[in-house]
This record gives C-alpha cells, structure tokens and sequence, in this order.
C-alpha cells in the first residue's frame, strides 16, 4: 500500500538544471553572433527606408526592411571573418565587450527613430507627388512587425545552410587536407542547393502555377458573350471557337466601341472594328498559331481595313484596352487588330521564367502577317503598326533586328512600358544622343523614334519628326523598366544623373539595397494613377495621333477621346 502510496505522489523534480541548460545554449548561442554583422544590418536597415520609385506600404517595406538587413548581417559576418582569417588563423578572437554592444543597442534604437521619422518625410512627399492616400499611423508597428519576422526567417534558413556546409566538411576532412575539404564541402551543398531550387521546386511550382493559371484562363466574365458577328474571332465563320480564345482572348473580341458609338463620336457611319485573336485553346504550337491568327485576319477582311495593327500581348493574352480603342476610334472602325496568347501566366511571371516564349510569339505573328500583306499589291496594302506593353513589348521588338528595321517594315510603332530586357529599346538608349539623360533619351536626333513620359514630349526634340515614327512610352518611375540584376552592384546612369520628374531626388543607389527596393516596386508598379509607375493611358491616344496621324483627326478629339478609354 505504501509502494502504491510512493508511486502516486508527486516527485521531487528540481526544474533548475532544465533552465540551466536552455540559459547555456541561449547564452552560447548569443556568443555566435557577429557583432560586425549585426552593426552592418543596422545601416542596411537605415539604407532601406530611403525612397525608391515608387511609394511603399507596410508589407513591402517591412520585406524590404527584413531582407535589407539579412544581407547586411551576411556581409558584416563574412568580411569580419575574412579579416580574421587573413590576419591570422590559428588566434582565438575575443568577442567585443559588453559596452560595445550596449553602444551599438543605442545607437540602433536612436538611428532607427530617426529612420522611421525620415521614412514618413520621404513616404509624404512621393504619396503627394503621385496623389495616393498617406501611410497612417498604424503602418508603423506593422512594418517592425514585418520586418523582424522577414529578418529572423532569413537568419534561419541561412544559418541552418551554414550547418549543413559545416557539416559536409566535417564529413570530408576524414579523406581530404582541411583546405581541400572546405571548397569541396561548400560546393557540393551549393550545386544540391541549386539542384532543388531548379530541379525540384521550380519545376514543380511552375507545374502548379500553370495548372491554375489554365483554369482560370477558362473562365469567362459573366458580362462577356460570344460575338455574333464576323468581323471577331469566335463568331460566325470563324476559323477559331469562343471557347479556345481564353479569357482575355473573350475580353478582346467581346469588348470594344461598336458601330454606333464610333459614328456618334466621329459624326460619320462608321465600319465595324475587326478584331482577330487566337488563345492557346488552338494548340502550343506558336508558329501554327501565328499562321492561324493571320488567317483569320484574312477571313474577316483585315487585309482591306485601312490600318492593320498587329499587337503582342502579355502572356495571358492581355491587351491594353486604350491602345486598341483609341485606333478604332480614329480610324472610325477602318482598323483590324490581331494577337494571339502564348502562355497562362499573367505578365510579371511570363516576364520571369516565359519571356522566351514572348519573343518567339511576337516574331511569328509579325512574319505571319506580314506575308498575307505583301502578297497585295502595293497600292494595295493597308497601314501596318505593331505595339505591345510591357511584356508584349518586348515580343513587339522580336521581329526587328535593329530600331532602322521597325522604321522599314512598318508604318509606325508603340512600345508601351517597356522592360529592361527590351533589346531595341536598349540599344536606342545606349546610342542615344550626348546630353539626353538615361530615362528620357533622344535617339538619332529624334527623326523617327521619340522617348516620351507624357504627351508633352512628343515635340522633343524641337526637330522634323519623319515617317515612319516610332514612339516609345516609359515613366521615370516605372521599376519594369529600370530593374535589373545589375543594381545589385552597379549603379545605374539613371540614379546618377538629374532624376526623372516623378523620382525623388533623394533616390541614391547603394549596393544589394537598391535592388531589394525595385524590386519590390515591380510588385506594386500598376498601383499608382496613370503617369506613373507602369500604368499607362492617357499618353496614348496622343502617340497614335502623332505616329499615323489619322485624315481628320484633330486635337480636340483625342481630348474628347481620352475620358472613353480605360487600361481594362
């Protein structure tokens, strides 16, 4: 009984050796922190709450934040460990004494005050600069927020890559010399590292993200029918069925100013726009399809329209609403458009991992079109334009080899947000004339190829404009354009010269920060009005009126036009 009594009653379980040890690995883990490390992701911290492009809420500048100071934390740690290395590698470094790290607990809860008060100076005047609402004060908590839970996620994962690089070298140092083993241990967790981020989660995230991108590419907007006439893909006649066209493939044929519109604002009968699209419900095959798109361009009497505009979409399909419209209207319905789709992605992940795909697509339907139309006779043959935006920009440019062969083979051009990978455009820029800043330049003394923001620019410069005109429509403060990998590094023309009209001159480029800012950007680049960042409207109708130049068409009606027209 008494045993029963024993096993029953409470035990003496002294709690403290338990604490003990959680202090002791607390403690040993806190002595593996790099000082130097933590001193250098402070600063990188203060460097991300400088402006960039555009305006950063709290989700983005907490990310930002977080991951600007991962890589200081990183940099501070290697270098630290690569003076102590070069200066000796046997000696035991001591770690810094307990006042150097109460100075740096000071110095980072007074700088980063000061750093949030600057942050909402600069957040103001770029959220006034470009009419968005203002941060309130509850953005402020959740950018701490944010910021420490992206930091500390980041610490982690490096450092748990960090034990498993020591751990293979531990491995190898049983059958090579230290040195040896060390090169060879990083490099192998680094080629495994790669192999699953390509070979593993990449190709099954992209599986995924395809598979739903399809079924949402299936969808069909409740406001949206299958047209009834023959002049539109998926209609009557049709070489292509509704159902293949895609979602934004339904959307551009469906939609549009119709006959009574067009004649109620010209003051004239007007013809029915041709709108040609095929989606990639008609099969994978690019060049198949581009052959498709031209025939059915050539069904529904393309060939005899005045204007013949040949678009390259973003990777779902998508078309700039106001870019068709605003040619329908000029041309009072005498214009056929065609495109095609060639991806399920929406534009930033085709411009990521499917921009190949662009190109190829861009090209086809040009050559493909192109065909049909010089089989005409010359006097003939309708005007041909290309455009694109954004990504279909960039397939816009695939068929010209150089800006000399877009003024040759068509008649007029407009590239709308174009990205840095742009070839035509960069090549422009590059040889841009002496003088013309980066972001704004004038190429070949503007002759036939103008650089604008707004339509103000298309006077400049203040020289005869020839034809065929090309025009090219960018923001200063458009991410799309002016990212790239090598702001990590290299600072930009554009950061070092006079800054755009819509970038704060507090904008300066510092290396791995500037990237994580415009980057962060792309995400949120169409969430501004139009004029800045990579939404774009209002500049358009008034580049298409200077490019063609439509019989009768006047100023006061692209005004009249410019409330008609919306990017979706």
């Amino acid at each position: 009984m008494d045993a029963v009594d024993g096993a029953d009653a409470p035990q003496d379980v002294n709690p403290e050796p338990h604490r003990s040890r959680a202090r002791e690995r607390a403690v040993a883990y806190l002595g593996r922190i790099s000082y130097s490390g933590l001193a250098v992701a402070t600063a990188f911290l203060w460097f991300s709450a400088t402006p960039s492009l555009l305006p950063r809420g709290p989700l983005f500048q907490g990310i930002v934040s977080g991951a600007a100071a991962a890589v200081g934390y990183c940099l501070g740690a290697f270098f630290a460990w690569l003076v102590r290395f070069m200066l000796s590698r046997d000696r035991r470094w001591p770690s810094p004494p307990w006042y150097l790290w109460a100075a740096l607990g000071v110095i980072f809860a007074v700088g980063t005050s000061v750093m949030f008060y600057w942050y909402s100076v600069w957040q103001t005047e770029i959220r006034s600069l470009m009419k968005v609402d203002q941060l309130s004060w509850t953005a402020y908590p959740l950018i701490i927020v944010v910021s420490v839970v992206v930091f500390v996620l980041l610490m982690v994962i490096g450092q748990l890559w960090a034990a498993l690089v020591v751990w293979s070298v531990r491995k190898l140092n049983r059958f090579a010399p230290p040195r040896i083993s060390a090169v060879a241990g990083a490099t192998v967790i680094v080629l495994i590292t790669v192999f699953i981020l390509n070979g593993v989660v990449a190709n099954y995230s992209m599986k995924w993200l395809n598979a739903s991108f399809a079924a949402a590419n299936d969808e069909t907007d409740a406001t949206t029918s299958a047209p009834t006439t023959t002049v539109r893909s998926g209609g009557p006649g049709s070489l292509v069925t509704w159902g293949s066209l895609g979602r934004e493939g339904r959307r551009f044929v469906a939609n549009g100013p119709d006959v009574q519109q067009l004649s109620a604002f010209n003051g004239a009968p007007a013809m029915e726009p041709i709108r040609a699209f095929v989606g990639l419900g008609s099969g994978n095959d690019l060049r198949a399809n581009a052959t498709l798109a031209a025939d059915e361009l050539v069904r529904a009497g393309g060939l005899d329209r005045a204007v013949v505009a040949i678009g390259s979409a973003t990777g779902s399909g998508w078309l700039n609403k106001a870019t068709v419209d605003s040619l329908e209207y000029m041309y009072n319905g005498n214009v056929a458009t065609v495109s095609m789709q060639y991806s399920y992605l929406p534009s930033w992940l085709s411009f990521l991992v499917d921009s190949e795909r662009a190109r190829q697509a861009g090209s086809a339907l040009f050559e493909a079109v192109d065909a049909r139309i010089q089989q005409l006779p010359e006097g003939r043959r309708p005007k041909v334009v290309v455009f694109g935006e954004s990504l279909g920009s960039f397939g816009a440019e695939a068929a010209f080899g150089t800006v000399p062969t877009v003024v040759a083979r068509t008649n007029g051009a407009l590239f709308v947000g174009p990205t840095f990978n742009n070839q035509l455009w960069s090549d422009a820029t590059a040889a841009r004339d002496p003088g013309s800043p980066q972001v704004l330049p004038i190429y070949d003394d503007g002759r036939h190829v103008r650089f604008i923001a707004d339509a103000s620019d298309l006077n400049r410069p203040d020289t005869p404009w020839l034809d065929p005109r090309v025009v090219y429509l960018q923001h200063a403060s458009d991410p799309i354009a002016w990212w790239s990998p090598r702001l990590i590094l290299n600072e930009p023309e554009w950061l070092k010269e006079e800054h755009g009209r819509d970038v704060l001159g507090a904008m300066t480029w510092m290396p791995f920060v500037t990237f994580l800012q415009v980057s962060a950007d792309m995400a949120v680049s169409v969430n501004v009005p139009d004029g800045h960042g990579h939404n774009y409207l209002s500049a358009i109708p008034y580049s298409w009126a200077d490019i063609l130049q439509p019989p009768g068409w006047t100023q006061d009606k692209t005004e009249r036009l410019l409330p008609l027209l919306h990017r979706d």
